[in-house]
């Protein structure tokens, strides 16, 4: 799927010059009550409106002012040079309903505070030595796998980074436990579409069929709420990540209470360990499709590696591993959009928009435009080549695929060095192809899942 039509970027001279009205977009009711009814739509309606309208799109959802920005220097504007300037957009208000005022969903003071906090447990040094806990767990799952079996890989790479985020950040083993968060995840994440449709109505006006959610959410947050509970009881300081969190004291030398222990554990367990698993699901399955890419990968890790157990340090020794995952979060963005609300009226591209705008930054667009990625549908990890132009052939802001500016992922390096060491580490001991003919469908969750999972066959190297 490409572009049939894209504005030029636009000449800085000429933003004074601003154009009257608003941008185009679509008009009329069809499109939002087809969103509506299948909120999983949202890809091809924004892909559409690139096709069809260019740098900038405007429509209204419900009343509600929005914007889709494809341009990678109105990109900038929005995300980092404006950035002051907007707030989390309406939708965010569905997250909010799991993950409370955690690092993902939380503003101002409150987010730099945290922000600020949880940043060692991410720096370079923490994570090589989170390598072996990656490797060992990925061992330990492909142990379990069958040679000629069928497995939902998407199932098998949430369970396994769920495993490797708990024993990294909080030292906790929750193989017991994996098998509920699991299924409690699934049933909230696929309610998240209608969830993120139904926050720009009223607060007053009910969302139906959120009794499956309530119990699932429940489940959760006994899971998480026995992690701090059993840490407080234990009294053990290991030094991870919720050490930090327990250890943190406000002016008044109050430490943080439950709830918000509780949001930021939420955010960082399953937030974390959900965009790694589906970066591993949708590369497996991309190799499983492209088997002389697979071929490729295998060779590089059987020459540089020579059996050897991959370790975070020497990484670098890989770069076709590196360029294939790379490949693979263009195509499949972790997070497909990013949703930001504007807090005063505000200039780009020519127009100027009215305070209460809500930008969409897509993922998903972007990463497809023809004039940054020719043949954008094309899985080429080759791309990404030095010869090839490689990242400096792109706009910075062209790819993106944990964000962009202040907000970027805050476990952006950990989420890249787990991706390639658990992928690695599989492709070392087994090959996969497709177990079917069946296309798999992309779900634009908060991330972006495989609509009713992913199997694939292994076979034994």
């Amino acid at each position: 799927m490409s572009f049939a039509r894209a504005a030029r970027p636009l000449d800085p001279a000429l933003l004074p010059s601003l154009k009257r009205g608003f941008p185009p977009g679509p008009r009329g009711w069809s499109f939002l009550l087809k969103l509506l009814r299948a909120p999983e739509g949202w890809l091809d309606f924004l892909l559409h409106c690139a096709r069809e309208y260019g740098d900038i799109v405007f429509f209204r959802f419900l009343g509600t002012p929005a914007c889709l920005i494809n341009d990678p220097a109105g990109l900038e504007h929005v995300l980092v040079t404006d950035h002051q300037s907007f707030t989390k957009s309406m939708d965010y208000r569905a997250l909010s309903r799991v993950l409370g005022q955690g690092l993902l969903t939380s503003e101002g003071e409150l987010w730099k505070r945290q922000r600020r906090l949880v940043q060692p447990a991410f720096y370079r040094e923490r994570i090589l030595s989170y390598g072996g806990i990656m490797t060992s767990y990925t061992t330990r799952l492909s142990d379990t796998w069958r040679d000629a079996e069928v497995r939902d890989i998407h199932h098998d790479m949430m369970r396994v980074t769920l495993e490797i985020a708990a024993r990294s950040l909080f030292n906790v083993e929750i193989t017991g436990d994996a098998g509920t968060i699991g299924r409690a995840l699934n049933v909230v994440l696929e309610a998240m579409p209608r969830l993120a449709s139904f926050s720009f109505l009223p607060d007053w006006l009910p969302v139906p069929g959120l009794g499956g959610f309530r119990r699932a959410l429940a489940d959760l947050d006994q899971i998480v709420y026995g992690i701090i509970r059993t840490r407080r009881a234990t009294g053990e300081h290991p030094g991870d990540l919720l050490d930090l969190l327990l250890e943190a004291r406000d002016e008044d030398g109050a430490g943080m209470p439950d709830r918000q222990l509780r949001d930021e554990v939420m955010t960082l367990l399953l937030a974390g360990h959900e965009t790694t698993a589906n970066t591993l699901a949708w590369t497996l399955y991309l190799l499983a499709r492209h088997p002389e890419v697979q071929s490729r990968l295998e060779a590089e890790l059987r020459e540089a590696l020579q059996g050897r157990v991959p370790e975070a340090a020497g990484l670098q020794r890989l770069p076709y591993t590196q360029r294939v995952l790379t490949e693979s979060q263009r195509l499949y963005p972790p997070a497909w959009a990013i949703g930001r609300k504007a807090l005063q009226p505000f200039d780009v591209l020519g127009y100027r928009l009215p305070a209460g705008t809500n930008v969409i930054v897509s993922q998903w667009v972007v990463h497809r435009d023809p004039r940054y990625f020719p043949d954008p549908e094309r899985f080429d990890p080759d791309r990404w080549c030095d010869e090839a132009g490689g990242r400096k052939s792109i706009p910075k802001f062209a790819y993106m695929p944990f964000g962009a500016g202040p907000r970027v992922c805050v476990g952006a390096s950990l989420a890249l060095t787990e991706s390639a060491l658990v992928l690695a580490t599989l492709v070392q001991r087994f090959r996969f192809s497709l177990a079917s003919a069946e296309p798999v469908e992309a779900f634009p969750s908060v991330t972006l899942r495989p609509k009713n999972g992913l199997p694939l066959l292994v076979e034994r190297r």
